[in-house]
């Protein structure tokens, strides 16, 4: 399925006919999973702020597993860690608990204190009956990041409580803004600008469909790796320049959201094929590379534990089945990443950058997949 363009947005890599695998939902986007909502603050200045050399190029980008919910509602999630050069918030007690409560947000690594702060602040206003009433609960979100100091003034620690809570409040359903956009406005991929990228999967069970939707902040691998849909692009696009020589310095942050009844333990399944996705377009999981994935489900609703009854009944796949998520799973994410490529726009490239980082090339990559024989 094709998803139609909002006004102004490129062409993402269905539109291009490049022939990804798969049935995809309404928005081919993580906002397919009925209830999950996405949203971003963007901080984009060109000119350094006083006192500072470089320019900003950072946000935030904030997602609601329950976004319509007037109370926290736990989910069941798994998480898994390819390669650890990076940082994701709340994972101990994810593998330990099988859950969490709240938002994910994805910023830049020296955002990872403020977006924690500005998020438990959100949720104690935002459900206020719940955390009033009750002084013994804690609050433990998911904040995660990537490095953006390429581009951007990392160190300006540009991010404020009130970027994420912006991005918190916007969050919404339908189509996703990808490529420089939030989280993801000064992300680097395969030597191209990277950012934000998003996709989905309907699999189906005895006669229902199911959603599987993946969000990635993409900013990694290197300029000779990069592989789409078989193709080694990287190789024929080397030019020489300074960006196309970059080695791995970057990270990227997979979130998996679901409404498939799973458990802990099959989440976590479905994160670790994420590994797989990524690896289709060239990394192998470079050692400065933060390669972290989560996966959660909507399905199996249920009150915070404290408030639950002291049994209680689950719904979840059978093991055997799960052949098809996981394929889904690794198939979303390979076109995620491409998508945040085919988003992206130029950045960078003023008097007070170090790095004009450029957007993939549409003309030439199609060009190049012609050549293979691999346009739809």
């Amino acid at each position: 399925m094709t998803q139609a363009n909002p006004p102004g947005r490129k062409p993402r890599a269905r539109d291009l006919g490049l022939p990804f695998s798969g049935r995809t939902g309404p928005h081919n986007a993580i906002t397919d999973v009925e209830g999950v909502a996405v949203g971003f603050t963007t901080i984009l200045e060109d000119s350094p702020r006083p006192g500072r050399k470089r320019p900003l190029r950072t946000g935030v980008t904030a997602i609601l597993p329950h976004a319509s919910s007037p109370t926290p509602v736990p989910v069941y999630a798994g998480v898994h860690r390819f390669n650890g050069n990076g940082e994701m918030t709340g994972t101990h007690w994810i593998e330990d608990g099988g859950s969490f409560i709240g938002p994910v947000v994805i910023s830049n690594t020296h955002a990872i204190g403020m977006a924690h702060h500005a998020t438990v602040k959100w949720m104690l206003e935002r459900y206020a009956s719940t955390y009033d009433t009750d002084d013994f609960l804690w609050i433990m979100p998911v904040i995660a990041e990537t490095y953006d100091g390429v581009l951007n003034d990392i160190n300006a620690l540009a991010v404020s409580e009130a970027d994420v809570r912006a991005a918190l409040d916007s969050a919404a359903g339908g189509p996703v803004r990808e490529g420089n956009c939030g989280g993801g406005t000064g992300m680097i991929t395969y030597g191209f600008k990277g950012g934000t990228g998003t996709a989905s999967r309907i699999v189906d069970y005895d006669g229902t469909a199911y959603t599987i939707g993946t969000l990635v902040q993409a900013n990694h691998g290197q300029r000779d790796w990069l592989t789409i849909r078989g193709v080694p692009v990287g190789e024929h696009l080397r030019d020489g320049t300074p960006q196309s020589q970059m080695q791995e310095r970057g990270s990227i942050i997979v979130i998996i959201a679901t409404d498939l009844p799973l458990a802990p333990h099959q989440l976590q399944r479905l994160a670790r094929r994420a590994a797989i996705g990524i690896g289709r377009n060239g990394t192998p999981g470079g050692n400065n590379s933060g390669d972290i994935f989560l996966a959660f489900s909507t399905a199996n609703a249920r009150p915070m534990l404290h408030r639950a009854p002291s049994r209680f009944g689950i719904e979840i796949l059978n093991d055997e089945r799960l052949d098809p998520a996981y394929l889904a799973v690794v198939d979303s994410v390979e076109e995620a990443v491409v998508n945040a490529m085919l988003a992206a726009e130029d950045a960078g490239g003023t008097p007070y950058d170090r790095f004009l980082i450029k957007a993939l090339p549409h003309p030439l990559l199609m060009e190049l997949m012609r050549r293979y024989g691999r346009v739809a």
